[in-house]
């Protein structure tokens, strides 16, 4: 072979072992451009503050742009179900709620995905209350209230949600359970949406995460009744508890959380964790979530292996709550 064929013949192989390169190899880069964080619900509700916020915080620590997208419908499983299919190499996540990775398990009868293992778990973020709020002109100034006027009036009222299966969806479902009511659902596509019906009076009452509810009660748009928890919220100090009102051990909150597709090398995992992380240490991180009323959950709940546990012992959870209460969706 002469040296011209040689050279050809090196040329080709470096060009067949380059379009091999290990995934290692990728991963070790990872990332050299940007990423997308899916956001589960529509823009405008819940989660989208809050993981606009993380967005921003990875965004300075990775030093690569992490561009949100909102994906609604589902209750969360749309978006969630994208990232579960998608190429495992770091560029795609989801950020998810209680009703993305632990309700959808037991309240849908054909979940898109199991969370149990169509996902590598990253990091826990947030943990925040419930609240029971209602139109401002609702005829009920606390809990005790609220349950004797829906027991007089359940034909003709309405509760709003995010979307079917969404975590307002479910509280409220439970909620309406708990004090014996069968009152109208109506399922819109985000929480911004919802919320908008809310101020307009168009329906009676919904169970949002504080973060969208406590501006609006601040500013007398709507009426807030209580924290559907046990015991009060740091978050809210000054609204009496589901408990405190007499409706006695009723406990519901709502968890955001950070996940990849599953089969993602193990060094991204680690790096989007330590990212994390950091981001939520960063004082700006936090004050913009303090702005928000978003609560970031302790240190030694903050690792992947401990997203792990939590995923496990929360779907086995709410699939006791969900089954007790006959909640379905086809």
């Amino acid at each position: 072979m002469n040296g011209r064929a040689l050279l050809r013949q090196a040329i080709a192989i470096g060009i067949v072992l380059d379009a091999f390169v290990p995934p290692a190899t990728a991963a070790e880069d990872w990332p050299t451009r940007p990423m997308t964080m899916v956001v589960t619900f529509a823009a405008g509700g819940t989660a989208d503050p809050i993981g606009r916020v993380l967005a921003a915080g990875l965004s300075q620590v990775l030093g690569q742009q992490v561009i949100v997208e909102n994906v609604g419908g589902a209750g969360g499983m749309t978006g969630a179900s994208r990232v579960a299919k998608a190429t495992p190499d770091g560029y795609q996540f989801v950020f998810g709620t209680t009703g993305t990775f632990a309700h959808s398990q037991t309240l849908y009868k054909h979940p898109l995905y199991n969370t149990a293992t169509d996902f590598a778990p990253v990091a826990l973020v947030t943990q925040q209350p419930i609240l029971l709020v209602t139109r401002k002109d609702f005829p009920a100034q606390n809990l005790q209230e609220f349950i004797a006027y829906s027991k007089a009036n359940e034909q003709k009222m309405q509760y709003g949600s995010p979307g079917v299966g969404s975590g307002n969806h479910l509280a409220c479902a439970l909620l309406n359970a708990a004090i014996g009511v069968n009152v109208t659902h109506v399922p819109y596509r985000g929480g911004g949406p919802a919320m908008q019906d809310l101020i307009a009076g168009r329906t009676d009452y919904q169970c949002p995460n504080n973060v969208l509810a406590m501006p609006l009660v601040e500013s007398r748009a709507i009426k807030a009744i209580a924290v559907l928890t046990r015991e009060r919220s740091l978050s809210v100090p000054d609204l009496a508890s589901a408990h405190e009102q007499g409706l006695t051990d009723f406990d519901v909150s709502t968890w955001f959380a950070l996940a990849l597709p599953k089969r993602t090398p193990e060094s991204i995992v680690r790096k989007l964790n330590d990212a994390t992380v950091a981001a939520m240490n960063s004082p700006a991180t936090q004050e913009q979530m303090k702005k928000i009323g978003a609560d970031l959950v302790a240190p030694d709940r903050r690792s992947p292996e401990y997203l792990q546990g939590f995923f496990a012992s929360e779907i086995a959870r709410w699939a006791k709550t969900i089954k007790a209460s006959g909640v379905s969706v086809n």
